[in-house]
């Protein structure tokens, strides 16, 4: 969970343009039907022609439990997980487009396998777990060869660098956040 406030939104859209992705709206809070402005929902030019996907869409006054919108994100995620399947091509070389992004290589020996094990077969959910530690792992891996870089540049190149720390809010000490900023 990412504390509010902190440009998830502008983040998420950054990277789907990159990327070329859609979002799937997961703030509970944004399911009611209206209240734009009280929930803070992103609007369409700052959509920016990037597909976004609400879970549902509820009355205000309605009671959805957090269940219920867990249950609602599954059908969401395995429509996608089921995307990922259908452009799988066995033995694929993961050296161009696509195929080169964090996920790929990983799930192939699971999706490789997945249609001749059966739904219930528990090496089935170890092979996936496997290839879900595996991705966890390289974007690690990923994130400390970024920090790497970005101190390299602060460091050899001397760029300024503004490092602001959200949590900072939650303490109460706003005067610090911007001070730092």
């Amino acid at each position: 969970m990412v504390a509010t406030r902190t440009e998830k939104s502008r983040l998420s859209i950054d990277l789907a343009t990159h990327l070329r992705g859609e979002i799937i709206n997961s703030d509970k809070m944004q399911a009611y039907k209206g209240l734009e402005i009280v929930t803070n929902k992103i609007t369409h030019t700052e959509k920016q022609g990037v597909r976004h996907y609400l879970l549902v869409e509820i009355e205000p006054d309605s009671d959805f439990t957090a269940e219920d919108f867990c249950l609602q994100a599954i059908v969401y995620i395995e429509g996608i997980v089921d995307e990922v399947g259908q452009i799988f091509i066995p033995d694929a070389y993961y050296t161009k487009g696509i195929r080169r992004s964090i996920g790929f290589p990983e799930m192939d020996r699971y999706l490789s396998v997945e249609t001749n094990i059966d739904e219930d077969d528990e090496s089935k959910k170890m092979l996936l777990q496997s290839s879900i530690a595996n991705i966890k792992l390289i974007t690690r891996l990923l994130i400390c060869h970024q920090l790497d870089k970005i101190h390299q540049l602060i460091n050899e190149k001397m760029w300024l660098v503004h490092h602001i720390i959200p949590t900072d809010i939650f303490k109460g000490d706003t005067k610090k956040v911007v001070d730092e900023a």
